[in-house]
C-alpha cells in the first residue's frame, strides 16, 4: 500500500465554505496549511443545500411576488418552466463538478489532499484517498474539524426500502415527482415543499407539531402556513408516520391515526447530525456522533493543550453557512495568533464570537411569504428573564409595501430590552422581507440604543420604512 508522511502547521478537515474559510485564514497568517477532503470541495452548502436550494426557490418566488404586481398578473399566469429552473438550478450547483473551488484552493496556496481524513491520536490525521493509499498527517499547532452535518433519519419501520429523499435528494433531483410527501415542519421543509408544489408537485407535508418553523415567532408559521396553503400544499398538523414501504414505485405511508398516503417520493426533513461518526474522535478522548463543544475561540474544550477546533455545523452553535464561516474567520485567526505566541483575549476574539453566535444569528427562510429573523424570539426572551417590550407592527400599512406589490400582506416584530434600551430580536414575514435582515441585525449585533435608532432615516417608499414605524409605535 502506498502510504506517504507530511507535516504541516495547520489541518483542516472537511472543505465546504467553513473549511476553506480556516484553511485560508490560516495560510494568511503565514501557517502552512492543508485541507482534506472526501467529497466535493465547497461542500454541502454549494451543492446539495443553500445554492441549489434558493436557485429553485427565486423563480417559484419571484413569479408568486410579480402576480401581485400590476400590469405583470397576466403576464406571469402560466406554469413555470420546469426544465429552466432544473437548468438554473444545476448551474448554481455547477454542474456538481468542484474544479472552480481547487483552482481558488491553489490561488491561496492551501494545500488539498483528497480522500476520507481521521485522527489517530493529537495532532495527528491518516487519510484514506481514492486511490487506495494512505497520507499519514501531522499538524505543529492545530488540526480543525469542518465537517459540517448530514440528515438526521427517524427510525421507522420501512424505512430503508422506500429510497427515502434527504435534503440532498429534494435539492438535486432532476424530474418533478408527482407526489411529494414531506415529513418535518422546519426550514428545509417549508423551503422544499415551496419549490416542488410549484414546479408542479402535489406536495403533503406531515408535520408531527401543530405548527411550522416552531423555533421562530408564532406569526412567522402561521404566514408561511397560508402561504403554502394557497400555493395548494396539504399540510397535516400532528401526524406521525408508523410505517413506509415501497409498492410498485410507490411510497406507502402509514399514519399513526390508521390512516395511509402513497406518493412517489418522500422526504425526511428531520433534522440534522453532526459528521463526527467516523472522524477517529475516539483516539483523543471524544465520543464519535456527538457535537463537539467550543470555547469562543472555537478550541474544544475536553481536549487538552488546545490544539484541536470544531468551527462550523459540528459545535452545534447555529446551523447555517453565514454563521460557521464567521466562525471560520475567527479561528483561523486566532490559530494564526497562537501560533505566533501572540495573546488572544476574550475582547478581541471572544466577545464578538459570543454576540454573532448567541444574540445576533441571523436567518432567512425562502418561502412565500418570506420570514427573516435575528437575536432573541418571545419565549426566549421570556425564558430568560428579561425585561422584553413586544413591539408589533402590519407591514401593509407601510408605503413600500403597496408599491411592492397589490394585497401585501406581512408582519413586523421588535423586541425592546426595557433595562438596556436596545434591540433584543427582529422578525419579518412577508414578500421581500430577508432584504430588511441585516439592519435588524446591525441594530441587534451593535447594541444600539433606541434613542440612536431615530437618526437611521428609511427611504421613503420602501418597506424598510417599518423601522420607524416600530420606533413610533414603542413610543406610543
Amino acid at each position: 500500500m502506498n502510504e506517504t508522511t507530511r507535516t504541516y502547521d495547520v489541518i483542516v478537515i472537511g472543505a465546504g465554505p467553513v473549511g476553506e474559510n480556516v484553511a485560508e485564514r490560516a495560510r494568511a497568517a503565514g501557517l502552512s496549511t492543508v485541507i482534506v477532503e472526501r467529497e466535493l470541495l465547497g461542500g454541502e452548502c454549494s451543492f446539495w443545500a443553500c445554492d441549489p436550494s434558493k436557485a429553485l426557490l427565486r423563480p417559484v418566488v419571484a413569479r408568486a411576488n410579480a402576480r401581485r404586481v400590476p400590469g405583470l398578473g397576466q403576464a406571469v399566469a402560466g406554469p413555470l418552466d420546469v426544465e429552466a429552473v432544473l437548468a438554473h438550478r444545476d448551474k448554481m450547483s455547477s454542474y456538481w463538478k468542484d474544479e472552480d473551488q481547487v483552482d481558488w484552493l491553489d490561488s491561496v496556496s492551501v494545500d488539498l489532499i483528497r480522500g476520507h481524513g481521521r485522527l489517530t491520536g493529537p495532532h495527528k490525521v491518516s487519510v484514506q484517498t481514492p486511490d487506495g493509499g494512505t497520507v499519514a498527517l501531522t499538524a505543529r499547532h492545530a488540526v480543525a474539524v469542518s465537517a459540517g452535518t448530514s440528515a438526521a433519519l427517524p427510525s421507522i419501520p420501512g424505512l430503508d426500502t422506500v429510497r427515502p429523499w434527504t435534503s440532498r435528494e429534494a435539492t438535486s433531483a432532476d424530474k418533478v415527482p408527482g407526489r411529494l410527501a414531506v415529513v418535518g415542519g422546519g426550514v428545509v421543509a417549508v423551503e422544499m415543499a415551496t419549490a416542488w408544489q410549484a414546479l408542479g408537485s402535489q406536495v403533503t407535508m406531515l408535520v408531527l407539531e401543530d405548527a411550522l418553523l416552531q423555533r421562530m415567532e408564532p406569526f412567522a408559521g402561521e404566514r408561511v402556513t397560508d402561504g403554502l396553503r394557497e400555493a395548494g400544499v396539504d399540510i397535516r398538523f400532528g401526524t406521525s408516520v408508523t410505517s413506509l414501504a415501497r409498492e410498485g414505485g410507490e411510497v406507502q405511508i402509514t399514519l399513526a391515526d390508521g390512516g395511509h398516503l402513497a406518493a412517489d417520493e418522500i422526504l425526511l426533513a428531520t433534522g440534522r447530525a453532526p459528521r463526527t461518526w467516523d472522524l477517529g474522535l475516539e483516539t483523543i478522548g471524544l465520543t464519535p456522533g456527538d457535537w463537539l463543544k467550543v470555547d469562543d475561540t472555537f478550541r474544544v474544550t475536553d481536549v487538552a493543550d488546545g490544539w484541536f477546533y470544531a468551527v462550523g455545523d459540528v459545535n452545534h452553535r447555529a446551523l447555517m453557512t453565514h454563521q460557521g464561516k464567521y466562525q471560520a474567520r475567527i479561528a483561523g485567526a486566532v490559530i494564526g495568533a497562537r501560533a505566533k505566541g501572540e495573546p488572544v483575549d476574550d475582547t478581541r476574539w471572544g466577545a464578538h464570537a459570543a454576540t454573532a453566535d448567541n444574540a445576533a444569528v441571523p436567518q432567512v427562510v425562502f418561502t412565500h411569504p418570506e420570514v427573516a429573523a435575528v437575536g432573541l424570539t418571545t419565549r426566549e426572551a421570556e425564558q430568560s428573564g428579561r425585561r422584553i417590550k413586544v413591539v408589533d407592527y402590519d407591514l401593509a400599512r407601510v408605503a413600500g409595501a403597496h408599491q411592492y406589490a397589490e394585497g401585501y400582506r406581512g408582519q413586523a416584530r421588535m423586541l425592546i430590552d426595557l433595562d438596556r434600551d436596545t434591540v433584543a430580536g427582529v422578525t419579518f414575514a412577508g414578500p421581500g422581507v430577508g432584504e430588511l435582515l441585516h439592519s435588524a441585525t446591525i441594530a441587534v449585533a451593535g447594541e444600539i440604543p433606541i434613542d440612536r435608532l431615530w437618526h437611521a432615516v428609511p427611504a421613503f417608499p420602501t418597506i424598510s420604512e417599518v423601522w420607524l414605524r416600530l420606533l413610533e409605535a414603542h413610543r406610543g
